[in-house]
């Protein structure tokens, strides 16, 4: 099974591709989409960037399943919007490909990869070069879009079990509560 993370980011979108072979995890390929080319105010042409972006990797790498960052609530609210706005492109460029869509919170990313939810991004990074037994640290967003294949692998596989025993229901609303989302 072939597995793409999307760490979501209107600058700097990370992808990452990795297969999985019962519990083996071999490192495909990560890299970054930058949108830094394009003017700030240019928000559909960064936009089009990010879907191009995830719908070429998509077909270069053809993977099975995705794997999506879901959004926390930032204290700007401007940047939150924006944010949002780069993530649903990518999530409608991954649905475009027919790929199923699991979406997972990094605080949850980085107990599965790292064993604790407030670890640092390089610790993020330096588990992923051990899990992926690479040569070198990937870049920060690629190891984070690493780092949410490499969870899928882990909880994709429960999910689905526990989902075959009842139903899970996505919730329809959220709490705010000091400037996160739960």
């Amino acid at each position: 099974m072939r597995i793409i993370g999307i760490d979501p980011g209107l600058q700097t979108t990370g992808f990452g591709v990795i297969d999985v072979d019962g519990h083996r995890l071999s490192y495909v390929a990560s890299g970054t989409i930058r949108t830094t080319t394009l003017d700030l105010g240019n928000l559909p042409g960064r936009l089009k960037m990010i879907f191009d972006g995830i719908c070429e990797v998509s077909q270069r790498y053809q993977p099975d399943m995705a794997s999506v960052e879901i959004v926390f609530v930032n204290v700007n609210p401007q940047s939150t919007l924006l944010l949002g706005q780069a993530r649903g492109c990518a999530l409608t460029a991954l649905v475009s490909q027919n790929l199923p869509v699991a979406e997972y919170t990094a605080l949850q990313m980085k107990k599965a990869v790292v064993g604790h939810g407030r670890a640092a991004k390089n610790q993020i990074q330096e588990m992923v070069k051990r899990l992926l037994q690479l040569p070198g640290l990937p870049g920060t967003d690629a190891a984070d879009a690493l780092g949410l294949a490499i969870t899928h692998a882990h909880a994709g596989l429960a999910m689905a079990r526990m989902a075959e025993v009842s139903p899970l229901q996505r919730r329809q609303h959220a709490m705010y509560k000091a400037g996160r989302s739960y």
